[in-house]
Formats: C-alpha cells, structure tokens, sequence
C-alpha cells in the first residue's frame, strides 16, 4: 500500500462516498474504486459494505481506519520535521582531521559554527596523512582537514590555510640566532620527528643529503609532545609556524627557516564531489570560508547562502 492508496480510504471514509471522495481526490470514480480493490487484496479483506448508493465500514475497515489516520498523522510529522530542518539544522556534522589542525587553524570555525547551528552536533575523527581522505571517501566522515595536494579526482578540494614548517629549538639553542638552517647545521643535535605523514616525506627529501649522519631520538604523532620535549632538550623538531606560536611568542621556543628555500604547508578542506550536502554541512563549509584565507587562484565551490535562524 501507499499513502496515496491510504488517503483515498481516508476520504471515503470521510465523505461515505465514493463518488464524493473522486471529486477530492481528482480522479474518476472507477481509479479510486480500483485503489480500494488493491487495499482489500493485500490486507485480504473486506473494507467497505455497500448497501445500494450507502456504504459503511466493515469491521475490519474500522481497525483498519484507525491505522490509516495513525500513519498519515506520522506522514504529516515526518514532513514537518524534515522541513524544520530548514529552518533549525539537527543531527551530526563529521570532521576527519589532526589533532593539531583542530585546536591551532579552527578554534574559531568551530566557536562560530556552534553559534550559528546550536543543535548539531561537531564530530572529530582524530585522523592522520591517508587516513583523513580514506575516511571521507569512505564516508564515515562528512569534511576532512588535510596537507595539500590532494589527489583523489572524486573530492572537492579547497585550499584554506598556508604556513611555513620551521625548524623549531629551544631559546637558548646554539643555533637560535640563526636566519635559517641547512640539513649540515642539524648532524649534531638529536631529532623529534613525526611519525608520518606529508610533513615527515618532505623532511626525508630534505634531510637525504645527509641521512647517514642524522640522529633521530623519537618519532612522535602528536605536536603538544614534540613541543614539550624540545623545551625539555630531548632534541629538535620541525612544526607549522602556527603550531607553537604560543610558545615562540613567550621566549620558550625558536622557529627557524629551512633552507635554501622555505618549506611552506598548505592545508585544504575536501569532500566527496557526489554528496548531497545538508543544510547543517553548507553551513560548515560557509562558516570555514568566512574564517580562513584562501590561496589565490582556487576555485571555490559555489554554494548557496545559508541563512540561520
């Protein structure tokens, strides 16, 4: 049955007539007699009895009206629920990202977020490198926040934040006065480097010419560690500029320049390119581009205005 089928009997039921209920309905009497038929075909019973031009309920018709208002009654609320959507976006919007990408690049995006759509519910899937594009090609998550380039042709890409990797040591550090450093400045000092990732692939090529004599004292996953453990002279480390700005603002750490030239990052916004975007997801990409910079020469995806509220 369907619940055109169900508003037909409902009618009928209504008006005690057939003929009553065709002119509502805008279709013949015949088709709407017929839609009776199939009723009483897959319930197996009589709905209707039919005394000349007078009908009545039987009493399974009876039992089965109640049942009839019940699931147009739920059709009605599941309507109004979904278009209360469109005015107060529910549910849950996913994040696959670093730990560091969350609390240093979108502590604002997420405060802004959270004012606008109270109700829907931010989650992160604290992911890594591969693992932020599988997750969204997967979809078991709705957003991810990762390194550019990204190469998957199925994702929509949007450059969101650039900044520069440094090489960071304690204040004091013998070479803490320096302008930028050579992979030969660094043969002499343990490394904290990252456990993977694009970051940790970009400072193998640099660190190639001398990969014989280098010293890595730990390979660590999280930036709060690499952080703490260069200020308690475990070693040195490479982060993003924006990573430890904190800390270099206090006198605790300096970021020095890679060289011969700087190793900038560019972090991107991606999702699947063939996902229907709720009103509770356009409104998480409008609120990241009203927070972050894009790179020049990005095409942004053209989305329509959301308006909360």
């Amino acid at each position: 049955m369907d619940f055109d089928q169900i508003h037909t009997f409902l009618e009928i039921v209504r008006l005690k007539s057939f003929s009553k209920a065709a002119q509502t309905c805008y279709r013949t009497q015949p088709a709407i007699s017929a839609q009776v038929r199939q009723l009483e075909q897959e319930l197996r019973t009589e709905l209707f009895e039919r005394f000349g031009s007078r009908i009545s309920l039987t009493t399974a018709g009876r039992i089965f009206a109640e049942y009839a208002e019940q699931m147009r009654e739920l059709r009605k609320r599941a309507q109004d629920a979904i278009a209360e959507l469109e005015h107060n976006p529910r549910g849950e919007v996913v994040i696959a990202a670093n730990e560091a990408t969350c609390i240093y690049v979108l502590p604002k995006v997420f405060s802004q977020y959270r004012q606008l759509f109270p109700q829907v519910q931010l989650q992160v899937d604290r992911s890594y490198g591969a693992r932020v594009v599988d997750a969204v090609m997967e979809n078991t998550a709705d957003f991810g926040l990762t390194q550019l380039p990204v190469e998957e042709k199925r994702l929509q890409v949007v450059s969101i934040h650039h900044d520069e990797i440094r090489l960071i040591v304690p204040a004091r550090h013998r070479l803490a006065e320096k302008k930028s450093v050579t992979p030969q400045d660094l043969v002499e000092d343990f490394l904290l480097l990252p456990k993977q990732g694009k970051t940790r692939t970009r400072l193998n090529e640099w660190l190639e010419i001398v990969e014989d004599q280098i010293l890595i004292s730990m390979e660590l996953d999280s930036t709060e560690m690499m952080k703490r453990f260069v200020m308690a002279g475990l070693g040195l480390s490479f982060l993003a500029v924006s990573n430890c700005r904190e800390e270099v603002a206090a006198g605790k750490l300096k970021g020095i320049p890679l060289a011969p030239e700087p190793m900038m990052r560019r972090l991107g916004l991606i999702y699947r390119k063939d996902k229907a975007l709720s009103k509770a997801a356009l409104g998480f990409i409008q609120v990241v581009l009203e927070n972050v910079s894009n790179e020049a020469g990005i095409e942004l995806p053209k989305l329509p205005r959301v308006v909360t509220g």
